[in-house]
């Protein structure tokens, strides 16, 4: 009786499958390692954003800076029509 292993007196072509299949999924193994490490710590499941805070904007900033009192009222309005004219709006605080 012929079986897969044992194919005319010796163990034929099939026996090259299993290590075929081996090494099939360890490569599909370290693939899918580098391409998670590559992401970043938060693995797959991490959303693709800039890397950056939501309230770090130049203008969150610039108001964070206003409210501790670090800059003061001209200083903030200076700089905010600065910035909107850079963001394409129409400036607010005296600049043209």
């Amino acid at each position: 009786m012929q079986t897969l292993a044992n194919w005319d007196g010796g163990p034929g072509p099939w026996i090259l499958f299993l290590p075929l299949i081996w090494a099939a999924v360890v490569i599909g193994a370290v693939t899918f390692l580098r391409r998670t490490a590559r992401r970043g710590r938060g693995g797959p499941w991490r959303l693709a954003d800039s890397g950056r805070p939501a309230g770090d904007s130049p203008l969150a900033v610039l108001g964070r800076r206003f409210a501790t009192g670090e800059i003061d009222e001209d200083e903030y309005w200076r700089r905010l029509s600065v910035l909107e004219e850079q963001f394409g709006r129409a400036g607010k605080g005296g600049a043209a």
